[in-house]
């Protein structure tokens, strides 16, 4: 059977809260600067109240790169939980705005929809606290396993591998893209992310996933290695591919003994970093589902993640087939 998308995504649907913040902002709350933090709503709420004026768009990791994606001209479906509340129907709109299918209904009762309070500080970092509201009960239920065989490619967010019943929805919707004879996709999202479930990732990779994404943080978490180079050699036949970015050095594309450094790409002043691998990823997979060589993805991959540091948000707001066009 012929798959009638290129990129389905399973990841946590929530609602971003970005706002400029200074650095005594998000060390009042005990936060890390530069990571991903998961909080309660009381938490969540006391972070809002401190944050100046902000912007509300619909956000969450792979929902992101399922965005990128759609926006070059991809067939995308998503797959993930929301609340039947405001911000479950604010998800809900802009995720089916550019044609992907979104058809997980919502749930009755339950958490409310998750938000996430992006703090970017002066030096373009942002430090991310997250309610996961209803995403955290994400599970097999959720799942709807016909437009999870109707993709090319299967990509998962490694976000949402918290929680158990998560778990059990990403190993059992892998299975059947692999029975349809489809690519299975993960990205690792945040070194902290790792370190909780180091074990977890590394069966997963091992066993089930075509092609990873991983920044250099992450890489070197995963394998617990002082160096990107070492890290680098361990992940060599672990998977198909490994799209592995590396801020301002690029990136690195591996695929057996096939290796390809991309240069990373400079559009305009760094601005906000919120965003850069997810949409990273959505160049790469789109690239890779439409046939181009691991080179070109790399280098789609560098161009999308160009454009989403240059402004604030996690993503675009000029056309990426313009961009494409201008500089492919």
């Amino acid at each position: 059977m012929s798959a009638s998308l290129d990129v389905v995504g399973i990841g946590n649907a929530i609602v971003d809260v970005l706002s400029r913040t200074e650095d005594a902002t998000v060390e009042k709350h005990g936060l890390v600067k530069g990571s991903m933090t998961l909080i309660d709503l009381r938490q969540a709420e006391a972070i809002y109240g401190d944050l100046g004026q902000s912007v509300e768009v619909s956000g969450g990791s792979a929902a992101n790169t399922i965005a990128g994606v759609a926006g070059l001209g991809g067939h995308c479906g998503f797959i993930g939980r929301v609340r039947n509340d405001q911000l479950g129907g604010i998800f809900r709109h802009d995720v089916r705005a550019n044609g992907t299918v979104f058809d997980t209904p919502p749930a009755e009762s339950g958490p409310p929809t998750g938000r996430c309070m992006v703090m970017v500080t002066p030096d373009a970092q942002r430090t991310m606290s997250t309610y996961l509201g209803a995403a955290v009960e994400f599970g097999p239920r959720d799942l709807d396993l016909g437009l999870v065989q109707s993709a090319k490619v299967l990509y998962l967010e490694g976000y949402l591998w918290d929680a158990e019943p998560a778990k059990r929805a990403f190993l059992e919707a892998a299975q059947a893209a692999h029975a349809a004879g489809r690519k299975v996709a993960l990205t690792l999202s945040d070194s902290f992310c790792v370190e909780r479930h180091r074990e977890g990732f590394l069966t997963l990779v091992e066993n089930h996933v075509d092609l990873l994404f991983a920044n250099e943080a992450e890489l070197k978490s995963l394998y617990e290695t002082d160096t990107f180079d070492a890290a680098l050699q361990r992940v060599r036949g672990h998977c198909e591919v490994a799209a592995l970015t590396r801020s301002e050095k690029g990136s690195v594309v591996l695929s057996g003994e096939e290796i390809h450094v991309v240069d990373a790409i400079t559009l305009g002043p760094l601005v906000d970093t919120t965003g850069a691998g997810d949409l990273y990823a959505a160049g790469f997979l789109y690239g890779y589902t439409q046939g181009h060589g691991l080179y070109d993805c790399g280098r789609l991959g560098s161009l999308c993640a160009a454009e989403v540091i240059t402004h604030l948000g996690p993503r675009p707001q000029g056309s990426l087939k313009d961009l494409v066009l201008a500089h492919m």
